[in-house]
């Protein structure tokens, strides 16, 4: 599947092994039933944390992997070949562990092993109803009352909603602007944090994503993450490396269009040969290829960066937005070249199409990468 990887370490390549072992063995044979069904598969994400793939960035003293992001990037693309809403759990996961990892104090720190083991779920509360590009302008308040926060407002598209563990909150601790903006680190069964209805969504049904409403939900104050007024700092800081794995999803998930159609074009046969023999079809896999290899490397080298402590935004926002709206026109096009086939839950290209389409969306809309690739020249 893709191409031959070169990677950083040979303990790397076990770990590809064992994600493509996991892929074909447990991720494989159950998604067409959990997407079906609209089903989380918590038991699925609880396997591959058992497996240490939850927190393969993170360092091994604190129950992480101790990963090149390289290497991590290239698990999660071979996780979403075989199941997006899983792979872009891990993805979601991983952005949630990022606040306490990098600017939690001490105590908080405490938490990361059962976070990055898997054995706590996590997610990243920053959108709004009124607010989802503009979140500088978030308007859910958290008011110091005494030894806690108390925190009022709706956060809007939550991946993890209502199943989560842990919920990062980005919240207004002070005035307007970005600068009034703070992170809480709430458990998810604080009293006052009400998951709404799941969103009906088009693709990734097994992903839970809906609005959570904050009715006074009191959060100590020892679970400030950072300092007051840093949170969007921290929430902009986490969104750099989480775009890096959303781009990696939309490389597996048009990696794994690309093998379903040249295997549907090797066997169909029009007009007395192979449709993998006429040069539409051929040209139309071979941009595909193309475009698929070109995200990829665009992927590794903002995570190379990452991984040497040099600024990669602007590069992470390019990998994003070349990789995202090329697995829309990859999987558009496996569509068409099963034809009718492509159209019907017989086959998985229909899905890989739908689920392609929020891949432009998440993690800062492919607009707002635009903005902060033209913000970099």
């Amino acid at each position: 599947m893709g191409m031959e990887r070169l990677l950083p370490t040979p303990e790397a390549y076990e770990l590809l092994d064992l994600a493509r072992e996991l892929a074909d063995g447990e991720l494989a044979p159950r998604v067409d039933d959990f997407e079906a069904r609209g089903e989380f598969p918590r038991e699925v994400i609880r396997t591959i944390g058992r497996a240490g793939l939850l927190g393969l960035p993170y360092p091994e003293d604190l129950g992480g992997a101790g990963q090149p992001y390289e290497v991590y990037l290239q698990v999660v693309e071979i996780l979403a070949g075989r199941w997006l809403a899983v792979a872009e759990a891990v993805s979601v996961h991983t952005l949630s562990c990022y606040p306490v990892y990098a600017h939690g104090g001490e105590q908080l720190r405490k938490l990361l092993p059962d976070m990055l083991g898997g054995e706590l779920l996590g997610a990243y509360c920053l959108s709004e109803p009124q607010g989802g590009s503009d979140a500088a302008s978030l308007a859910t308040k958290a008011v110091l009352d005494g030894e806690a926060y108390v925190v009022t407002g709706t956060k809007a598209w939550i991946t993890h909603a209502g199943r989560a563990d842990f919920y990062n909150i980005f919240c207004r601790t002070g005035g307007e602007g970005s600068h009034g903006i703070s992170c809480l680190l709430a458990d998810a069964a604080t009293p006052g944090i009400v998951p709404q209805a799941p969103e009906k969504t088009m693709g990734l049904r097994s992903s839970p994503v809906a609005q959570i409403a904050f009715d006074g939900a009191r959060v100590p104050a020892d679970r400030l993450v950072g300092a007051e007024g840093t949170g969007f700092r921290i929430a902009m800081e986490a969104l750099d490396s989480g775009r890096l794995g959303i781009a990696s999803c939309a490389v597996g998930l048009a990696q794994a269009a690309l093998d379903y159609a040249v295997g549907y074009a090797r066997e169909r046969e029009q007009f007395g040969r192979s449709i993998l023999d006429f040069q539409g079809i051929r040209f139309m896999l071979a941009d595909a290829a193309t475009g698929i290899a070109a995200a990829r490397a665009l992927v590794l080298a903002a995570a190379r960066l990452k991984d040497a402590g040099r600024p990669y935004s602007a590069e992470a926002a390019k990998a994003k937005l070349f990789a995202t709206d090329m697995a829309m026109r990859v999987t558009t096009d496996a569509v068409q070249v099963l034809g009718g086939y492509g159209y019907v839950a017989d086959h998985p290209v229909e899905r890989y199409m739908r689920e392609a389409k929020v891949l432009q969306i998440v993690e800062g809309t492919n607009q707002i990468q635009r903005l902060v690739i033209a913000k970099s020249l």
